[in-house]
């Protein structure tokens, strides 16, 4: 049982701006926050992630990792999977309400998500700008498709199944990436994700991952420059 564990996330200090708010370790507090479930945080210097004592936990260099007593997991939908399977809160008792949360989880993760950080890789880290230019507008069409049947799929509803689960929290997450002027095309998409983030266990979730951000900036001023 994960409350019977000492919990660790691992999350960066600072990030630079476009990233603040968006590093996977908010998923990971915001679904401890929705469960209750009491956790630690081990903050990595920025630039010291592909050291040998993150890879031993996260194998790309990455955040985050959790760690549960002696044993550890990485990869934000796996950990964020694994403490809902120990909440009332993220996960229904009933067999189908379950299925159907692991299906929006992955839904979010496989369907959804990699349209958006395509567009993200195009306009923020691509150094050939001729080219991204040129395949932006089919990344935007592809996200596009995929709000479409969101927007389909919430029409008249609160939630993506009967009540809030794990894979309203991850789909909130994805769809947090997404510029709000393509968002405010698909009203229903919109609304939800202010549903979602109103959350008071997202809202603690997100001040705390800032947090360390602001206090350790000036800091990293020269990586700004």
């Amino acid at each position: 049982m994960l409350r019977d564990c000492e919990l660790s996330v691992t999350a960066f200090d600072w990030v630079p701006g476009f990233a603040q708010g968006l590093v996977r370790d908010l998923r990971v507090r915001w679904a401890l926050e929705e469960a209750g479930i009491p956790y630690g945080v081990d903050l990595l210097n920025q630039g010291t992630q592909g050291g040998a004592a993150n890879l031993a936990r996260q194998p790309f260099g990455q955040v985050p990792s959790l760690r549960m007593g002696d044993g550890s997991m990485f990869e934000s939908g796996a950990i964020v999977w694994r403490i809902a399977q120990e909440s009332d809160v993220l996960l229904p008792s009933d067999a189908a309400g379950r299925d159907a949360a692991l299906s929006w989880l992955f839904a979010a993760l496989n369907t959804v998500e990699p349209p958006i950080s395509m567009l993200a890789q195009l306009e923020i880290f691509s150094t050939d700008k001729e080219a991204a230019t040129r395949l932006r507008p089919e990344i935007v069409d592809a996200i596009r498709l995929r709000l479409s049947a969101l927007e389909r799929e919430l029409s008249g509803r609160d939630w993506l199944t009967d009540r809030f689960t794990v894979g309203d929290l991850m789909m909130a997450a994805v769809l947090r990436m997404v510029d709000r002027d393509m968002l405010g095309n698909f009203p229903a998409v919109s609304a939800y994700l202010d549903r979602c983030i109103d959350r008071p266990a997202f809202r603690k979730a997100l001040a705390d991952q800032l947090r360390p951000f602001a206090q350790n900036e000036a800091r990293y001023a020269s990586m700004m420059q």
